[in-house]
């Protein structure tokens, strides 16, 4: 397997200026049928602080996107996003839940990229020491070791990608799918299998998970959120929205994904 090590800036600005409307749409067909399905699970409520984030730039003539988060009972913040602009060549597409303290399954991580080649990540973002919990690690991540080195191993147009932000890697499960590909139907469809597949077990995780003890929610909550927080800031492609909307907007966003403004209450 072929390895990409670059920055997100230097994959646009490397590339050429190419209409990916359509392979965009796509994209967001897709998570909204991965949001789809989370609706139907959660109770869940759009965060005011968002209302207005709902468009801005001037999509399709200039550079846009939207961001929406919601929390609920059992959800502590989910966002579902996209910045870019696609007729120019570059759209990336967000679709995380970060669930509340009343269980310890790991939260989910979603993002799709055009670049103009495609790009995905998936992953069970770990709320437990996986090298000092062996019982999480064998419940989360074990049964999805076969499957993850199966990818790697049947599909060698797929190019791991290798973020040069050491932070970014360290966020990473090992289980996490993070791959580069050639913009082509195939492809696309299989990040859509694997991406469906890992939402459907996911759910059903969180329907079997055995709830938190009451004295140990407090300190859950202050680490998914410090965990949240600092994937948001220490973002290397926020340098993406820097360029297309300007430091205040940009730092508007960043707070919207990790709930810096949020107006419902936590879980």
């Amino acid at each position: 397997m072929k390895e990409t090590l670059q920055h997100v800036e230097q994959m646009v600005d490397e590339s050429p200026a190419v209409d990916v409307t359509d392979t965009f749409h796509r994209f967001g067909t897709i998570l909204d049928g991965l949001k789809a399905r989370i609706d139907e699970r959660f109770e869940l409520a759009r965060d005011p602080s968002t209302d207005d984030l709902e468009s801005y730039g001037n999509p399709p003539e200039s550079p846009g996107g939207r961001l929406a988060a919601y929390s609920g009972p059992e959800v502590d913040w989910m966002v579902h996003s996209w910045l870019g602009n696609p007729t120019a060549g570059f759209a990336n597409l967000h679709l995380t839940v970060w669930l509340g303290p009343h269980i310890r399954v790991p939260h989910l991580g979603v993002a799709l990229l055009v670049w103009p080649e495609g790009w995905f990540y998936v992953d069970s973002v770990p709320r437990a020491n996986l090298l000092a919990d062996g019982e999480y690690y064998d419940a989360y991540y074990e049964p999805l070791n076969a499957e993850w080195l199966a990818v790697r191993e049947q599909n060698p147009q797929l190019e791991w990608f290798t973020s040069r932000a050491g932070f970014i890697r360290a966020s990473l499960s090992p289980t996490a799918h993070c791959h580069s590909f050639p913009r082509e139907e195939k492809n696309i469809d299989l990040v859509e299998r694997l991406l469906t597949g890992h939402v459907d077990r996911w759910l059903g995780w969180v329907d079997e998970a055995e709830p938190v003890p009451a004295a140990d929610r407090a300190a859950l909550a202050a680490a998914d959120l410090a965990t949240r927080r600092n994937i948001a800031e220490r973002d290397p492609a926020n340098v993406m929205g820097v360029r297309y909307f300007g430091r205040e907007l940009t730092d508007r966003l960043v707070r919207a994904l990790w709930g810096g403004d949020r107006k419902l209450p936590r879980p």
